[in-house]
This record gives C-alpha cells, sequence and structure tokens, in this order.
C-alpha cells in the first residue's frame, strides 16, 4: 500500500503551525483539509484528551455558527497522535486565506468563559472528560507564540 500523504511529511521538522494537509476534488468542488498543528511532534508532550475535547466542541461551534464559514465547515477534529486538529473547509484555500479565521477562532477558545457547548450527558458520549481551564491555556500558548506573528515556515510544510 501507498503511505497517505500525511505520513509523507516529515514529523521530525514540522512544527506547530497551520498547513494545507491535502485539497480534494469532490464533483465541482475543492474540499481543503487544514493541519492545526499545536505541538511539535515527538518533540513536546502531547495534548491530554480532556482539552482535546473541549477544543473539539468549542471550535466545532465556533465554526457552524461563524458568519462567513458556517456553510463551507465540513469538519473540525482532533488528530490520533494529539499533537493537534483537522479542519476541512469546502472551498480551495491556502494557509493564508484562512489565517483570520483560525486567529478568530482561537482568541474565541482562549477567551472562553461559560458552559462548554454540548457538554453534558444528553448531548456528548462522554461529557466527564472535558478540561476548559487546560484547553484555554493551550489555545492561548498556540495563539501568542504561533498564530499571533506566524511566518512562512509554520504556513507551508517543511520539505
Amino acid at each position: 500500500m501507498e503511505k497517505i500523504t500525511s505520513f509523507t511529511i516529515d514529523h521530525l521538522k514540522l512544527l506547530p503551525g497551520l498547513y494545507v494537509s491535502r485539497k480534494d476534488q469532490v464533483g465541482n468542488n475543492v474540499i481543503t483539509t487544514f493541519d492545526i498543528r499545536m505541538t511539535r511532534p515527538n518533540f513536546e508532550p502531547v495534548m491530554n484528551t480532556a482539552e482535546i475535547h473541549t477544543i473539539e466542541h468549542l471550535a466545532a461551534t465556533f465554526l457552524r455558527n461563524h458568519k462567513d464559514f458556517a456553510d463551507k465547515t465540513i469538519y473540525f477534529g482532533p488528530m490520533g497522535c494529539r499533537t493537534g486538529f483537522y479542519m476541512v473547509l469546502a472551498g480551495d484555500y491556502t494557509s493564508k486565506d484562512v489565517l483570520p479565521l483560525v486567529k478568530e477562532m482561537y482568541a474565541f477558545m482562549k477567551d472562553f468563559e461559560g458552559e462548554v457547548p454540548g457538554a453534558c450527558a444528553k448531548d456528548c458520549g462522554n461529557y466527564l472528560d472535558m478540561n476548559l481551564n487546560m484547553a484555554k491555556f493551550i489555545s492561548k500558548k498556540f495563539y501568542d507564540e504561533v498564530l499571533e506573528n506566524i511566518t512562512d515556515e509554520r504556513l507551508i510544510y517543511p520539505e
């Protein structure tokens, strides 16, 4: 079997950032998958499931209610390796195209107050595995250290 695209990226060179993971043609439409890499693979500790789960709830709710991207949002969810998230949008985008959206989303998450959307037994299959304080902490860290002054090195996959 051939390696899938995400396994061809050198994870030893990959820094936290916002990358186009792939573009797929579906009928007449392009679907763009983004790699939102929050921790450096194989160098930094991975995120715990509680904060990942909380970020997933917050980000998915944010995206599906966004004035410009609600109808373009296909999916937002965690990577199995727990170093980041995939964001899938309908449309042909670059990392720079969606950088304002991602910055807005992480600003929303780092400053979020209140009940996490969908964090109850009726709405979620594992609602007790949430950690809002840690989700806010790592969202702020990513916003401050990566998104705020992002460079091309963190917008384009390493060679």
